[in-house]
């Protein structure tokens, strides 16, 4: 499935992508997905570190492990790979000539490593003023922690996620759990692609470039939302509540007679509704349970009443029941349930690729549907230096001025 980039919100826009693992190229993809030229700048020889972020790895046509980590090409489609040794002053010269006419800059080095190759977001910016450069590091670029390297585990702990994810203290399996994929990363990317259309938007009315400071542990604060919210009107931190709310019950998984369904009751109708069909519907009219805020404080009271009531029944029932009722519900499915789910094939969440090395790739589809100018699907992930060549004839270069970068180790 490939569509063209001529119709896409972003056609026209060029990005120089030097990040690498997640939270940058989350976002770079996300901008190629909606049309821009993403050229991914990487180190020779290596390459992004996810390349090598496997197994599992990509299947060739022999039916062998390829050297492409899955992991890498579920953040890296749609992009062109360029292999630049950034740290030789002629790889920095090209680097700085690319930044020249680019749209937009990202890059996710430790504060500061960017200033010895003289490629730094503020000179960069002074010598280029139309360009937008985002940085994307674990603290910022100000502050006590800016020096520190940034990782999604460790912030998912010191930004307060841990500390509201997983069973409740005192319970089996009690104590701090992270997050099953790397959310401040890719909120993080998510966040870097907002900020940064809106610096193109900016750009375009004014001429103006910009520099975009994103951190993975402002996005982990910034995500807490309603939990935030609550500590700060309270000043009483959150705890851990397993698979329940804090703020809403019964709003969490309970076990049917033969596994687990999700109950999210969000409103006193929707409970009424569950009371009759759990067969306890003098639990709507109960002074205790009456209202949400009641239902919350009665808490430990409510929730073994319906656990009792659902372990009669096989989840299927219960899903049904509710459906039909229209409470809110739902299963708790492994991957393979996900992608044979039918209103995910409906929504076409996943596309199949060409690549260089299989005719078996299949990749998570993005969600964004555009009427107008919709999501492009172009390039499968690339391989290390795929489009070095390709690249530079379009910047001017020559065969013969290609091959002695090549022969000098700049490029690859």
């Amino acid at each position: 499935m490939q569509t063209p980039a001529s119709n896409t919100a972003l056609a026209g826009i060029r990005v120089l992508d030097l990040s690498r693992v997640l939270a940058g190229p989350w976002c770079t993809q996300t901008l190629a997905d909606l049309g821009a030229d993403v050229l991914k700048v990487e180190r020779p020889g290596t390459g992004d570190d996810t390349r090598a972020w496997g197994p599992p790895y990509l299947k060739t046509r022999e039916g062998q492990d390829s050297s492409e980590a899955a992991y890498f090409l579920g953040v890296n489609r749609n992009k062109r790979s360029i292999a630049i040794d950034i740290a030789s002053p002629r790889g920095q010269a090209l680097i700085r000539e690319m930044a020249g006419k680019a749209d937009v800059l990202v890059e996710n080095f430790k504060v500061g490593d960017l200033a010895r190759y003289g490629l730094d977001a503020q000179s960069l910016l002074a010598e280029f003023p139309g360009l937008v450069i985002c940085s994307v590091t674990g603290f910022g670029q100000t502050g006590p922690y800016k020096d520190r390297a940034g990782y999604d585990y460790a912030v998912q702990g010191l930004g307060g996620l841990m500390s509201v994810t997983g069973e409740r203290d005192g319970l089996p399996g009690g104590g701090p759990q992270k997050v099953g994929v790397a959310v401040a990363d890719l909120f993080t990317g998510m966040y870097a692609t907002v900020a940064v259309l809106a610096a193109l938007r900016h750009r375009d009315a004014t001429g103006q470039g910009q520099i975009v400071d994103m951190a993975l542990l402002d996005t982990q604060v910034a995500m807490l939302a309603n939990l935030g919210a609550n500590y700060l009107c309270t000043g009483v931190p959150p705890r851990r509540m397993g698979n329940a709310h804090q703020n809403i019950v019964p709003y969490q998984v309970f076990e049917a007679s033969d596994g687990h369904v999700i109950v999210a009751v969000g409103n006193d109708k929707q409970f009424a509704k569950f009371a009759e069909l759990a067969g306890h519907p003098a639990w709507a009219a109960d002074a205790r349970f009456a209202s949400n805020a009641d239902r919350v404080r009665h808490r430990e009271l409510l929730v073994p009443m319906i656990a009792d009531a659902l372990k009669t029944r096989p989840r299927q029932h219960w899903l049904d029941a509710m459906e039909a009722a229209k409470v809110p519900c739902g299963a708790i499915n492994d991957l393979g349930e996900v992608f044979a789910d039918p209103q995910v094939q409906a929504r076409e969440m996943t596309v199949p690729m060409p690549h260089p090395l299989s005719d078996g790739l299949t990749l998570v589809a993005s969600p964004m549907k555009l009427s107008a100018t919709p999501v492009s699907y172009r390039l499968a992930p690339p391989l290390l230096g795929q489009h070095t060549e390709e690249v530079l004839a379009e910047f001017g270069y020559a065969p013969a001025e290609i091959a002695t970068l090549r022969e000098q180790g700049v490029i690859a």
